[in-house]
């Protein structure tokens, strides 16, 4: 859930680590640092909070050196700010940087990274946790190791420094062998000139390869500015970096050949672009991601769906019986609306689980059994880890991922990339859609098989791809949406309801206004209303009501005549043209008529944009709530 960035290379280090922190601020935002080689030493900053705050330490023209705040070689401590700096920009071509979501230690500087050793020689930055870190800091401090952070990453360093040689790959690979636990690392040795070194277990990291420079990053919105070209490390990899040449070993120490991957997009997708906030950015390229993760996957006339990335898998998909759909978060809650989908039109049976439960209780598990792991980053560690017990267990692995050569996307045995392109905010929202859409293009591909018509095929492949102009209509209702938020926005608690396919909306409506707006809202299930929360309704509790005309819409307008029979003030969604719900909403956001499996994806984005508004109103950092990360790369 940190973010790495290192360089090395023919220009000068310090810029480029910056704006790879940047870039990566959304992976962890509480404090971070740099650590750059210079001729006279290492020049080292770290900062409490966002990346901003080291900016202004490194551009003060009257830095305290003591304290922590600015820790630096020896020889480098007689030199004055200006020169110093003149200094690291001109010469230091080699350094490391990391923006922290604490784990181990609060944010304070002496717990920020790079992290170092008792000499200030060796430096690194780490995302993951060491879970053995306790008793080998034990073992170091008897042997006389003095440590100045409460972090697990500073263990990794004395390690190294105890076990160094003359070489840092020697003693790296001993220290990995000792380690237990999830790791990103970047580091390097002050007096090994020119070299940079890169190991994974666990937690992602990619190098780009530029014009004589190469950087390492977890993951490509860091490097997407210098360069296309990136290699994906796998588990047990280690890298040493000189100039522009690099070697990968393996844990054994074997030299690995690697292949040369290209990133698809380009910067821009990664930037503003003049939006105020990512998070308003990506719900309004959802138009534009649904026609991506659908362009190209079906065949109309024929009514079936057409999913490169699985056939490997064909002849056991076939024989496929059962489905569980491991997940955390959003993409849990997306697994949920797949889960009606399969089971009313491919008639397989289908579970859906907390990736980070799947491992501690007995599924019953076999080879007619599918599980489809689903992350937006590819690099969710408890879904991760979902999809290896299941391998041990004999399960056919499928993954959906947005992230090509991701972690999860490795390790399963096929798959589906979501391509909704790069997805900044932490709070999700195309990916959502974007994971329902191929959810369904999963269904028609398992019903074709099995029991569905060709008709039955054809209408809904047909609805499929006329929803991102469907998704416009509903983005014109932004204004709107804002006028409801600021009626609503000094309520304390919210109620999210819905049934059939919209109860998970109505859970990840809830969760997107909690997330970002720090507002106590809570999903429920619409028929689990009279079993216990109604309780909570009155006029200081308002409900969001999913309501579409659909199967259920009878059932869900007895329940909102229940609320309003209580005083509650009801938000409500539903199809255009539905009149007899004025009766008792207050509020109405209408969407387009589309089939009722299809509603979720239309219905989540006035949730969206209701969430967004709430937070700004109530002054909220919209794309990096707090506590939050994007990646949640550790369990």
């Amino acid at each position: 859930m940190c973010g790495i960035v290192g360089y090395i290379g023919k220009n000068q280090a310090l810029p480029i680590l910056l704006d790879g922190l940047k870039r990566l601020e959304y992976r962890g935002y509480d404090s971070s640092g740099v650590a750059v080689k210079t001729a006279d030493g290492v020049f080292s900053v770290k900062a409490v909070g966002r990346i901003v705050e080291l900016e202004k330490k490194i551009n003060s023209p009257n830095p305290s050196l003591e304290g922590g705040q600015i820790n630096l070689d020896s020889r480098l401590r007689g030199n004055d700010k200006g020169n110093l700096l003149k200094g690291v920009n001109a010469g230091a071509n080699t350094g490391i940087a990391h923006t922290r979501w604490a784990t181990h230690g609060a944010p304070t500087e002496a717990n920020a990274h790079p992290q170092t050793d008792c000499q200030g020689k060796i430096w690194l930055a780490h995302n993951g946790i060491i879970e053995n870190y306790q008793e080998l800091k034990i073992r170091l401090i008897a042997k006389g190791h003095k440590f100045t952070s409460q972090t697990d990453t500073e263990v990794i360093a004395h390690l190294l420094e105890d076990l160094y040689d003359g070489d840092l790959s020697r003693a790296l690979i001993k220290v990995l062998k000792i380690l237990k636990g999830a790791y990103g690392l970047a580091l390097f040795h002050s007096d090994e000139p020119n070299k940079l070194f890169a190991a994974k277990f666990g937690s992602p990291l990619v190098l780009g390869l530029a014009d004589g420079e190469i950087i390492v990053a977890s993951d490509v919105s860091a490097i997407i500015r210098y360069t296309k070209q990136v290699i994906y490390l796998k588990d047990g990899e280690i890298a040493e970096i000189s100039g522009q040449d690099f070697k990968i070993f393996d844990a054994d120490n074997k030299q690995v050949n690697k292949n040369i991957d290209q990133i698809e997009w380009d910067s821009e997708a990664a930037e503003k672009g003049g939006w105020p906030h990512f998070m308003l950015k990506e719900i309004f390229e959802q138009p534009k991601s649904i026609a991506n993760s659908i362009r190209g996957r079906y065949v109309a006339e024929a009514g079936r769906a057409k999913l490169g990335g699985l056939e490997s898998a064909a002849e056991r998909i076939r024989g496929i019986k059962k489905i569980i759909i491991a997940s955390c978060g959003t993409a849990r809650l997306a697994g949920l609306v797949g889960k009606y989908m399969i089971e009313e039109y491919a008639g397989i049976p289908c579970e859906v689980d907390y990736a980070h439960e799947f491992r501690y209780r007995k599924a019953i598990l076999d080879g007619e059994t599918a599980l489809i792991a689903v992350s937006q980053s590819g690099e969710t560690a408890d879904t991760l880890a979902a999809v290896r017990e299941a391998k041990e267990k004999g399960c056919l692995t499928l993954g959906i991922v947005n992230v090509v050569g991701s972690s999860i996307a490795r390790a399963t045995e096929a798959g589906v990339y979501s391509h909704s392109g790069p997805e900044i905010a932490v709070a999700s929202t195309k990916a959502f859609t974007s994971q329902v859409a191929i959810l369904c293009l999963l269904t028609v591909m398992f019903g074709r098989q099995r029991q569905m018509s060709l008709a039955t095929g054809q209408r809904i492949i047909s609805e499929l791809a006329s929803l991102p102009d469907k998704i416009k209509q509903v983005l014109a209702l932004n204004d709107e949406l804002k006028r409801i938020a600021e009626k609503y926005y000094q309520f304390k608690n919210f109620a999210f309801l819905g049934r059939k396919y919209n109860h998970p909306v109505a859970f990840e409506g809830a969760l997107k206004l909690k997330e970002i707006s720090y507002i106590h809202a809570e999903g429920f299930a619409a028929g689990e209303l009279k079993h216990g929360p109604i309780a909570m309704i009155d006029e200081n509790f308002p409900s969001f009501y999913i309501a579409p005309v659909d199967s259920v819409y009878e059932k869900n307008y007895s329940n909102m005549q229940e609320i309003k029979a209580r005083g509650g003030k009801i938000i409500a969604i539903t199809t255009a043209g539905d009149e007899k719900i004025k009766e008792v909403a207050d509020e109405v956001i209408y969407i387009p008529k589309t089939l009722e499996m299809l509603t979720p994806i239309l219905t989540a984005v006035p949730s969206q944009l209701f969430a967004y508004h709430m937070a700004m109103l109530n002054g909220r950092d919209v794309d990096k709530p707090r506590n939050l990360a994007k990646s949640v790369t550790v369990e």
